[in-house]
């Protein structure tokens, strides 16, 4: 019979076998401004304004207030021509008034001219490619014919390529931007409301893009069924792959909501693709301010290990062993230390559930005994203190070691 043993406590994933971290896809680098998708940087949070876009200052305050919160790439509506030359002014007055931001100018319906002047005044422009051509339905029709959907692929084409131009002579970049609930007429007939058809859509525009010799594009395919957004994203994968390609993903579940669920469901469609590899930028989208979506979006990242923003907190769930009130304790401790970043604590109510639990922890605060806490460095006991000066002296263990800032 075999015999079952747990791993030594310095294994490592080249002793082991087993490497836990995860593998990205390789991509190309796409720029945004000053930063870069995809390319190997790290995954980049965006997030969207809720203001009008003739709303200036507004504008700029919303752009302002995110960018300081740690959204890397703000999005901005841009439905009309005067958004489109509103965007100038509102580049401007960040510079002077604050700092350039990674600016996306979100354009749909129709959007050529509004497109072709925005892309004076942003780094990216994101294009919606189910209505950046009006596709009239027609309510008989039962079929789309060759002729017709290669008299629109044409048009397509003739609307498309000065923006292309206009981007590649710039060195800025377009997000094709493929929603589930609004895919052209002519994709519906041919590929049906499908994952397949969502892919399509998207290679159509690549491929006017790739014969202009512009390559600074990133891709996004959403639904707000998760499922859909996950198996669109995987076949988008596995079609770039068999058509060598390496287009960077933007990630996220469209109208996702508000609350808890809001959450939970962005996480189960980002976190699933990210943890396969799968994924350069990601947006959160609630039905909240977009200050909300940040935090999500970095707890998503920290969660999987792709970004170290924050204290990675690690905390049993509490039962009759427990020595001290763990919630009480825990908030006691997140409150001290939240302000740093890249720190792994532990804080663990019974010595059973406490070294061997917190092995990955740089630092854990541990129930051994009545009254009084364990502090670990790692899996080493450093000293043993009351519990009434348990949180202070977790503070001066970290000050010892260089790794505290003051909030």
């Amino acid at each position: 019979m075999q015999t079952l043993s747990n791993p030594p406590a310095n294994a490592t994933p080249e002793t082991t076998g087993v490497d836990t971290s995860i593998v990205r896809r390789k991509t190309r680098a796409v720029p945004v401004g000053d930063l870069f998708i995809g390319g190997g940087y790290p995954v980049a949070v965006q997030s969207m304004i809720n203001e009008d876009t003739l709303d200036i200052e507004g504008s700029v305050a919303a752009i302002r207030r995110l960018h300081e919160i740690g959204c890397e790439i703000v999005r901005v509506t841009v439905p009309s021509m005067a958004h489109a030359k509103a965007m100038e002014e509102i580049r401007d007055r960040l510079i002077k008034t604050y700092k350039p931001v990674p600016l996306v100018a979100d354009v749909h319906h129709n959007g050529m001219k509004i497109a072709l002047e925005v892309a004076n005044y942003v780094d990216n422009v994101r294009i919606n490619p189910g209505l950046y051509v009006f596709e009239k339905p027609k309510s008989d029709r039962t079929e789309y014919t060759e002729a017709e959907f290669n008299e629109i692929g044409e048009k397509i084409r003739e609307t498309l390529e000065p923006l292309v131009v206009k981007l590649r002579d710039q060195n800025k970049s377009m997000r094709i931007g493929v929603n589930h609930g609004s895919l052209a007429e002519r994709m519906l007939f041919t590929y049906g409301d499908t994952p397949e058809g969502m892919v399509e859509s998207a290679l159509e525009f690549i491929r006017i893009c790739e014969s202009l010799n512009f390559y600074n594009i990133e891709l996004s395919l959403k639904a707000s069924r998760v499922p859909v957004m996950i198996a669109a994203n995987r076949l988008m994968v596995k079609r770039m792959d068999e058509l060598g390609m390496d287009y960077p993903l933007h990630l996220g579940v469209t109208e996702a909501g508000d609350g808890e669920y809001g959450r939970i469901k962005s996480t189960a469609g980002i976190g699933t693709l990210l943890a396969e590899g799968i994924g350069d930028t990601i947006r959160v989208s609630l039905t909240e301010a977009p200050e909300k979506e940040i935090p999500v979006c970095y707890s998503i990242l920290q969660a999987l290990g792709l970004r170290r923003t924050m204290v990675e907190y690690v905390a049993c769930p509490s039962c009759g062993r427990t020595l001290f009130n763990l919630e009480e304790v825990l908030h006691k401790v997140r409150e001290a230390t939240n302000h740093l970043t890249g720190l792994n604590i532990a804080v663990m109510g019974c010595i059973v559930n406490g070294p061997g639990e917190m092995a990955d922890a740089d630092y854990g605060y541990v129930g051994k005994q009545l009254g009084y806490i364990s502090l670990y460095r790692g899996r080493e006991e450093i000293k043993r203190v009351p519990e009434t000066e348990g949180v202070q002296e977790l503070i001066n263990l970290i000050k010892a070691d260089g790794r505290w800032v003051e909030p």
